[in-house]
């Protein structure tokens, strides 16, 4: 999905995201493509129904198995230090957690060529649903573990890791196209926001602002 082909989605409570938008640039958030995705996809739909009201808030919100969907903020931030290191065709990234969907589909309107990974059965086959539901069709979501990658759809331009991981996945670095950019929070206790830039066989790192996420947790749970 992209803004040529998808302009105005879900524009219910259109002036909440005006609202969301004009907070996300009080922030700090500067790439005016990332602020436009933000207004347009209906954060909305992505959460729990009973938290639909605070779906534009500036906080985490709890969704299905025990997961959270990311503070508009982070999800803006991450998105915009992705596309700073990404072609300017934008290329082809790989998400690894896809949630509820929220990340991948701003991901989708302003990429080609999206790849996401969820470890959690249920999660994957709901947000593949609201993502079809909402015609999300440059998107490919597969059930898998996240540490592995998606090898046959390797090298990506860009990849973004949505939970934190105690240090960067070999796997995942092996997958990255020279030149191309990760951008994850990394840590246990103390959570960092990390930028990684490759450069033939060697990583530049640039640590941010501390965060709070989830663990990346490696392996399928056990059905």
């Amino acid at each position: 999905m992209n803004e040529r082909q998808h302009h105005g989605i879900g524009m219910t409570s259109a002036r909440t995201r005006e609202r969301m938008v004009q907070r996300l640039g009080d922030q700090g958030i500067r790439n005016l493509r990332v602020m436009d995705a933000m207004l347009q996809v209906p954060r909305h739909l992505f959460v729990e129904e009973a938290f639909a009201q605070r779906a534009y808030e500036d906080v985490a919100l709890p969704i299905a198995f025990k997961q959270t969907i990311s503070q508009p903020y982070i999800v803006a931030r991450m998105t915009e230090l992705l596309l700073a290191g990404l072609p300017e065709n934008g290329g082809k990234v790989l998400e690894i957690g896809t949630g509820c969907g929220y990340q991948t589909a701003v991901l989708a309107y302003l990429l080609p060529q999206v790849y996401s990974i969820e470890r959690i059965e249920g999660l994957a086959n709901r947000a593949r649903q609201r993502l079809r539901e909402l015609r999300v069709n440059n998107i490919k979501l597969r059930y898998g573990d996240g540490y592995l990658g998606w090898p046959g759809a390797a090298p990506f331009d860009g990849i973004m890791i949505t939970a934190a991981a105690p240090q960067l996945p070999p796997a995942l670095v092996h997958q990255l196209a020279d030149g191309g950019v990760i951008v994850l929070p990394e840590g246990q206790r103390r959570q960092v926001l990390k930028v990684y830039k490759k450069h033939g066989d060697a990583l530049r790192e640039a640590s941010l602002e501390e965060v709070s996420f989830v663990p990346l947790v490696p392996g399928l749970p056990r059905r």
